[in-house]
């Protein structure tokens, strides 16, 4: 629900919230069910930086990027080949999104 003219978001005298959450720009849509996050985008990135975690991040798999991430410190970087080997996972499988949707192409 838009607010009324004149008022912005949070703004509607009983303090709730009253606007959309958005995360995919209105200008660009995305077929039902497939997710607004890459599966290039996500390999790549976990490719380059998979022993932080920041594919899984990305995607919005928080848990697993931070196992991610204190594995690699923990074996002094070589927990960072779990990375590597997720990113060319994702990138010739896909994946799915927090939501559970599959990755756009």
């Amino acid at each position: 629900m838009v607010p009324p003219r004149g008022r912005r978001c949070g703004q509607d005298g009983s303090g709730s919230l009253r606007c959309p959450l958005m995360t995919t720009p209105p200008y660009q849509q995305y077929p039902q069910g497939v997710s607004d996050k890459s599966k290039v985008v996500a390999g790549i990135l976990q490719i380059l930086l998979g022993g932080f975690g920041v594919g899984r991040f990305y995607i919005g798999d928080t848990k697993t990027g931070v196992i991610q991430l204190v594995v690699t410190l923990v074996t002094c970087g070589l927990g960072s080949i779990w990375g590597l080997i997720d990113g060319i996972l994702i990138l010739v499988n896909g994946g799915v999104d927090a939501q559970g949707r599959p990755l756009r192409d």
